[in-house]
């Protein structure tokens, strides 16, 4: 049984101690110069196995998605001695370009981070089938073509967004509301199943409860998510959960000034004050380095999906602020519980 408010032990205790990147910038051939390149040489690889991962530039010092996916390249590094590289894309048409250049260079496994690459990683492992790939937040169903080369990784965000929710609500009422909110970047998958885990949550803690979410629209502008939590919080919402990357960094921001809770996302976040309630971890670092230890112990499959939940220690609960409630966080606890324990099912993943 895993133990309430593991903060996902597997990896995220890990990769917090992660050494500072070594970067160097260059452009792949076929991108015409339009992309960053990042050596990670941490350790002296011991492993003729090479990884390459495909982000966003700008995107890997975000304090969530991105960044956790670089550490969980760099931690496969650091304890498998394989070779790294990141490529970091200045659009979108980066993206195909940059991929199709590591499976001409020979890299063993091309991982690409977020929804947005799907498209581009179901052409290219086409053109490439004797390239493995690895997409983050990507059904490998829904790929054109359901590519056998790849394999989805995908998290039970819903389980986390519950629990957030769930203890939202319960702190929202002791605040004398019952409005709670999220702002999220794009409509996309993986961000509406946080937020409809947050909307079961919070109505079964306290029957009632309103929720609000907005979509920024934006990964990284920060002006652009605390807009919107503003926005919320001057409609009574007493605790704003972002799902927006850097740009939500902007919504714990706007919390932070108007007093009231904010909840993080993806990495742990309680770094930025005591008014972030908790943050709903996704193990994203992990999800990278087992997909990269299955490839060097000869068990990557692809032509599926991973799926990591909180039994998984997939998703999880990041670093509970000091001046929550303990009755709160005792009945969240045992919430948590029943979801491990399979209690609990039937969370919503979509929103209606």
């Amino acid at each position: 049984m895993t133990p309430p408010f593991n903060r996902l032990i597997v990896g995220a205790a890990l990769v917090l101690a992660a050494t500072a990147l070594a970067a160097g910038c260059g452009g792949s051939d076929e991108a015409s110069g339009t992309t960053t390149e990042t050596e990670t040489t941490t350790t002296a690889p011991t492993s003729d196995l090479r990884i390459a991962l495909v982000a966003d530039a700008g995107q890997l010092n975000d304090n969530g998605f991105n960044e956790l996916a670089y550490k969980g390249l760099k931690r496969a590094q650091r304890v498998l001695g394989v070779q790294g590289r990141v490529v970091q894309a200045n659009s979108a048409a980066d993206y195909i370009p940059n991929m199709s250049t590591l499976a001409r260079q020979g890299y063993d496994l091309v991982i690409g981070v977020g929804f947005a690459q799907g498209e581009a990683i179901a052409a290219t492992a086409k053109r490439f089938p004797d390239t493995n790939f690895a997409i983050v937040d990507v059904d490998q169903a829904s790929l054109k073509g359901k590519p056998a080369n790849v394999e989805g990784l995908l998290f039970r965000e819903e389980q986390v967004g519950y629990l957030v929710g769930y203890l939202g609500a319960l702190e929202a009422k002791r605040a004398g509301s019952e409005s709670i909110s999220a702002v999220g970047g794009f409509k996309e998958p993986p961000v509406d199943r946080f937020i409809a885990g947050y909307r079961a949550g919070a109505k079964a803690a306290v029957p009632g409860t309103k929720v609000k979410w907005d979509y920024s629209q934006d990964w990284e502008d920060q002006a652009k998510c605390k807009e919107l939590a503003l926005n919320q919080i001057a409609a009574g919402s007493k605790v704003v959960f972002q799902v927006a990357g850097g740009c939500g960094l902007g919504a714990i921001s706007g919390a932070k000034d108007k007093g009231v809770w904010a909840i993080g996302v993806d990495g742990d976040q309680s770094f930025l004050g005591p008014h972030v309630l908790t943050s709903a971890l996704k193990g994203v670092d992990s999800a990278v380095f087992l997909t990269i230890k299955a490839l060097q112990d000869g068990t990557f499959a692809g032509g599926g999906n991973t799926v990591f939940g909180l039994d998984q220690d997939g998703v999880g609960l990041g670093t509970l602020s000091p001046k929550a409630n303990a009755d709160d966080v005792a009945a969240t606890e045992k919430v948590e519980r029943e979801i491990a324990d399979g209690k609990i099912t039937g969370i919503p993943t979509t929103l209606s």
